[in-house]
């Protein structure tokens, strides 16, 4: 069975950082592009960053210069550093595996986590 677990968020003023980690179990992680993304109220759910298997990234606009996604395959982890941070960052951060190696394109992200709470005050 496919488990991702978030950790991480918390709350922080503007301009802090915040380093949210996702476990992998279940799952070879390691095979597969995996993403972060983040749901705000009352707002849809945003991709925010992606890392395929060979450690190519990519970013929203909005978070480009402050965030930066690693993966640690050993590990089974994925990482999103997250520094400078606003208010408009605050959401429900969520990571996922999809079903392919690559990132590009329309990507199936099959398995969810449940998601950490990240709230930025100014």
């Amino acid at each position: 069975q496919v488990q991702l677990v978030e950790s991480g968020g918390g709350s922080v003023q503007a301009g802090g950082s915040l380093r949210l980690s996702c476990a992998a179990s279940g799952y070879t992680a390691s095979r597969y592009c995996m993403g972060w993304f983040r749901q705000a109220p009352g707002k849809e759910r945003e991709g925010v960053a992606r890392i395929d298997i060979y450690g190519s990234t990519s970013m929203v606009d909005s978070v480009k210069g402050r965030f930066t996604i690693s993966r640690d395959n050993a590990k089974n982890t994925l990482y999103l550093q997250m520094n400078s941070l606003k208010p408009e960052d605050t959401a429900m951060y969520f990571c996922a595996i999809a079903t392919t190696f690559y990132c590009g394109g329309p990507v199936d992200f099959r398995y969810w986590g449940q998601g950490t709470q990240v709230t930025v005050s100014s």
